[in-house]
């Protein structure tokens, strides 16, 4: 099985900024984590983050994987693209967010993407991504 954890605006960001919520690990250390997980139950991973929309719709639409890890940033709750881009392949997506949306600004508390999506993990802070995978590898 191959895992696509795609990771969207601002996620470059972890580890430096926001602390509090984000923690203080970079995106490349949780990286790191989720691979050696993957690795450990014979499962394949591929990473990739931009702060372009464009770019994460294209490799929705590129991706030959069989699962894809999807942590949108802020375009979770705007990204009618990103939203479109989901629906338009047939490899099933989760939703992921470190901290609880639902617990912060009202405008975290909508997510445009969460109806194509096979299902939303969310406020496991990094483990949010593992949760996710594992969700794949049962």
């Amino acid at each position: 099985m191959k895992l696509l954890f795609l990771n969207g605006v601002n996620l470059n960001m972890t580890g430096r900024r926001e602390k509090g919520v984000y923690g203080t690990q970079t995106l490349d250390e949780i990286n790191a984590e989720i691979a050696a997980f993957c690795k450990a139950r014979g499962a394949e991973c591929e990473f990739f983050q931009s702060n372009i929309e464009g770019e994460l719709c294209t490799k929705l639409h590129t991706t030959d994987a069989d699962g894809v890890i999807l942590n949108a940033g802020a375009f979770t709750h705007y990204s009618y693209a990103l939203r479109d881009a989901i629906a338009s392949i047939s490899v099933p997506v989760v939703e992921v967010h470190m901290s609880n949306v639902h617990a912060r600004e009202q405008f975290r508390h909508t997510s445009v993407i969460s109806e194509v999506c096979r299902g939303t993990i969310l406020g496991f802070g990094k483990n949010s991504y593992i949760l996710a995978a594992e969700s794949f590898l049962l």
